[in-house]
C-alpha cells in the first residue's frame, strides 16, 4: 500500500464524506483552542510582524479546515486593536496528500471570507490562500518561510506502513495477539517519521516562529502500546469485523494479512522525547486530553434504559461513520469496494456493543513549541 496514493478522508459532501463526519476531530481542535491562542498571542508580540505566513499540514476538507485559521486571525486583529497596530497581511498555506479535496476547501473561500469580514467589525488584512499538496515528511516551504505551523489529528499517520509487520496475522494494527515485534517496529517508524517532520519544519519556520500539534496518541508508556486505549480499541474492533467476513469466506484470508494500518499513536512522553532529540524547537507546552468517542455523549445523560439503548445504537453509527470517512480509502484499495457496506454495517454493532459496557475515550496530545534561535 502507497501511503500516499491512498491516504486521505473521503472526500464530497455524501452521507460517509469526511466533510459530515469529523465530529471528533471537531472536539480536538476545541479542547486545544487556548494553547494556539496563547502561541499566537505570543509569536505577534514578541515579533510585530507585518506579514504572518500560516500553514495548517494535514488540513483535509469541511468545516474543520479553516476554523483555525479564522480563529488564527481573529486573535492577532484583537491585538492589533488593543496595540493600536495596523493589520498585518495573512498568507495561509493549506496542506495535505495529494488525494485531499482541496477543491471543496477552494469553493468554500469566498464565504470564509465573507464570513469573516463580517464577525470583524473593524476590518481585517489582506488574506492570501494557497493549497500546497505534498507529504509533511518533507520539505514543502522554502527555507524559513513560516511564522506559525498548525496541524491536528495528522501526525499520528505514518509516511508508512512498517517493516517487519509481516506476521502480524489477523490483526490490522497494534492487536492483543500482535507479536511483541509489531509495536516496536511501528515506534521505531514513528520516530523515524517524526524526527523527519521536525527537522522540515525548522528549516521552514522563521527564528521565534511557532508550532502547535495536536496528535492522537495515548496515556500509557508501556513498550507494547495500550491496546485497551481507544485508538487501538478502534483498530481492534475493525479486525474483528473483517476476521468474521474471513470466517465467511467474504473476503480473503491473505488480504487480512497483508493489510496493516499506517498510524502509530504515542504517548506524551515519546513526543517530548523525539522533540528533545532533534533539538531545534523549545517545548512551551504538552498537554493530554480525553474526547469520548462519541462527544455529544458529554451533553447527553440519559434517564431511561430504552433511550440509552437508541442513544448506544445512534452512536455506533456516528462513530462507525466517522471512521469510515477516514478508513475507505484504504479498505477498497485492499479489499475493493465490493466489502464496504458489509464491513461497517458489522463494525457499527461492534463499536455499539462495545459503547454499552464502558466509556471508552480517545487521547489527545497537544505540544506548543517555539523554533530556537
Amino acid at each position: 500500500m502507497e501511503v500516499a496514493q491512498v491516504l486521505h478522508m473521503n472526500g464530497g459532501v455524501g452521507d460517509a464524506s469526511y466533510a459530515n463526519n469529523s465530529f471528533v476531530q471537531q472536539k480536538a481542535i476545541c479542547l486545544s483552542k487556548p494553547i494556539r491562542e496563547e502561541a499566537i498571542t505570543g509569536l505577534y508580540c514578541n515579533t510585530v510582524p507585518r506579514s504572518l505566513a500560516i500553514a495548517d499540514l494535514g488540513c483535509s476538507y469541511g468545516p474543520n479546515t479553516l476554523s483555525v485559521v479564522s480563529e488564527f486571525i481573529k486573535t492577532v486583529e484583537k491585538l492589533c486593536r488593543k496595540l493600536n497596530h495596523k493589520s498585518p497581511e495573512y498568507k495561509v498555506f493549506l496542506n495535505d496528500l495529494p488525494g485531499n479535496d482541496f477543491n471543496n476547501i477552494f469553493m468554500s473561500l469566498d464565504n470564509f471570507k465573507e464570513k469573516l469580514c463580517d464577525e470583524i467589525e473593524t476590518g481585517v488584512g489582506p488574506c492570501y490562500f494557497f493549497g500546497v499538496p505534498g507529504s509533511f515528511y518533507s520539505r514543502v516551504f522554502p527555507n524559513q518561510s513560516l511564522n506559525f505551523v498548525h496541524s491536528s489529528y495528522s501526525l499520528q499517520w505514518l509516511s508508512k506502513v512498517p517493516e517487519g509487520v509481516n506476521k502480524n496475522r489477523g490483526n490490522i494494527y497494534i492487536g492483543s495477539t500482535s507479536p511483541s515485534n509489531v509495536g516496536r517496529a511501528y515506534y521505531e517508524q514513528f520516530q523515524r517519521d517524526f524526527c523527519v517532520f521536525l527537522k522540515c519544519r525548522a528549516e521552514e519556520l522563521v527564528e521565534g516562529g511557532r508550532m502547535v500539534l495536536t496528535i492522537l496518541g495515548r496515556r500509557s508508556d508501556a513498550e507494547n502500546p495500550a491496546i485497551k486505549e481507544g485508538g487501538y480499541i478502534i483498530w481492534e474492533l475493525m479486525a474483528t469485523a473483517l476476521n468474521d467476513m474471513v470466517m465467511q469466506g467474504i473476503i480473503k484470508e491473505e488480504q487480512l494479512d497483508t493489510f496493516n494500518i499506517p498510524q502509530y499513536t504515542p504517548s506524551p512522553s515519546e513526543v517530548e522525547l523525539e522533540v528533545l532529540k532533534e533539538g531545534s524547537f523549545a517545548i512551551n507546552r504538552l498537554e493530554l486530553a480525553e474526547v469520548n468517542w462519541n462527544p455529544l455523549d458529554d451533553l447527553n445523560a440519559l434517564d431511561f434504559e430504552s433511550e440509552r439503548s437508541e442513544s448506544l445504537r445512534d452512536n455506533g453509527y456516528s462513530l462507525a461513520q466517522c471512521m469510515r470517512s477516514v478508513a475507505e480509502p484504504m479498505l477498497v484499495n485492499q479489499f475493493g469496494e465490493d466489502i464496504i457496506e458489509e464491513v461497517f454495517s458489522r463494525y457499527q454493532k461492534l463499536l455499539a456493543d462495545r459503547m454499552s459496557k464502558e466509556q471508552t475515550k480517545f487521547n489527545n496530545i497537544t505540544i506548543s513549541l517555539t523554533r530556537k534561535a
